[in-house]
């Protein structure tokens, strides 16, 4: 079995050919775009409650409260 040789075709073909990738890549991009703005728009649901405000309340107040 012989490896066949690099030519310069080839390498351009294994190196440079990255046009099939950019559209995944952007794709890809989107995705974890979305999700992260899902994440932060259920994070402010979560922190504009009145209880999970309290608990923080209390948590910086016992923080900085010397004793």
């Amino acid at each position: 079995m012989s490896i066949p040789t690099l030519t310069r075709r080839r390498a351009e073909r294994l190196f440079l050919d990255e046009a099939d990738d950019v559209g995944a890549a952007t794709a890809e991009y989107a995705i974890a775009t979305m999700a992260a703005v899902a994440f932060a728009g259920l994070l402010v649901v979560i922190m504009r409650s009145d209880e999970v405000r309290g608990i923080l309340t209390d948590l910086v107040r016992r923080a900085l409260t010397v004793s």
